[in-house]
């Protein structure tokens, strides 16, 4: 049995805290009512379910029904050397793992940020896989474990799959670039690092999505300058279908809009 916020989905170690430090910050937030929190066995007693599809070859979308805490899919990225298991739900279940294990497995499960890093290690220990966790916020881990390793900027996890350390939304923030993505022309996976938007033409650059908290114009801009000699096509988000198909320009259109607003440049529009 895992223990889980049930507001953000992510597992936490005994004994519980009073309230889940990841959704009492300026980022997340705590429900009216009150701290709640579930298990895996309990979510299994009420029928919970994996549903796995394919998102392109080699890339599988795990989302749960009815979803968990911020209700982000998981993205399964398949290697010849092995599988990588991006942004884990916040569930698992047998018949997942059954599923997963079809595909060849998971040598590695990471995720973009705290918010995501959903029941990682339950999915660890089910699969005997490493998890990865930035070094940058390795304080808001609230499951210690021996499978937890920490990295820093920039970590090929497997051959084809870098992770790459951009912060913003956290100091430890990343994506995951696959090179075997878009048919050759690399996939982005952004978790929400980079949001896609649902015009699916644009992103979103936030502190808080759900508290509207901004990045700055400098922030946005250091980002979008390290993402421009990168080799991508396809955007991928962490909510089921957050997909963007001229990454690039995408990301250059985008941070130049939030910037210009930011700066006060369309005001008279206002």
């Amino acid at each position: 049995m895992t223990d889980l916020c049930a507001t953000c989905g992510v597992e936490s170690a005994d004994p519980l805290p009073p309230v889940c430090p990841i959704c009492d910050d300026e980022r997340q937030w705590v429900p009216e009512a009150g701290q709640r929190w579930t298990s895996t066995e309990q979510q299994q007693r009420d029928g919970i379910r994996v549903d796995l599809e394919e998102q392109e070859p080699g890339l599988w979308a795990l989302t749960s029904e009815p979803s968990v805490g911020i209700g982000q899919r998981a993205l399964l990225v398949q290697t010849a050397d092995g599988n990588l298991l991006w942004d884990p739900i916040g569930t698992i279940t047998p018949a997942a793992v059954a599923r997963v294990q079809e595909l060849g497995g998971i040598q590695v499960v990471a995720a973009s940020h705290p918010h995501m890093f959903g029941v990682q290690c339950a999915w660890a220990e089910a699969l005997d896989a490493r998890v990865l966790v930035n070094q940058r916020d390795a304080a808001w881990i609230q499951r210690p474990h021996a499978r937890i390793e920490l990295w820093d900027d920039e970590l090929e996890v497997l051959p084809g799959a870098r992770l790459i350390r951009f912060g913003g939304h956290f100091p430890g923030s990343a994506m995951v670039l696959w090179a075997q993505g878009s048919d050759g022309e690399g996939s982005l996976l952004a978790g929400d690092t980079v949001q896609p938007k649902p015009d699916r033409r644009s992103l979103g650059f936030m502190r808080s999505f759900p508290n509207n908290i901004p990045m700055s114009p400098g922030v946005v801009r250091r980002i979008a300058d390290q993402l421009a000699p990168l080799r991508f096509r396809r955007i991928y988000g962490n909510i089921a279908g957050q997909l963007i198909e001229d990454g690039p320009a995408a990301v250059e259109r985008s941070s130049a809009r939030h910037i210009a607003w930011c700066l006060g440049e369309h005001d008279d529009r206002t």
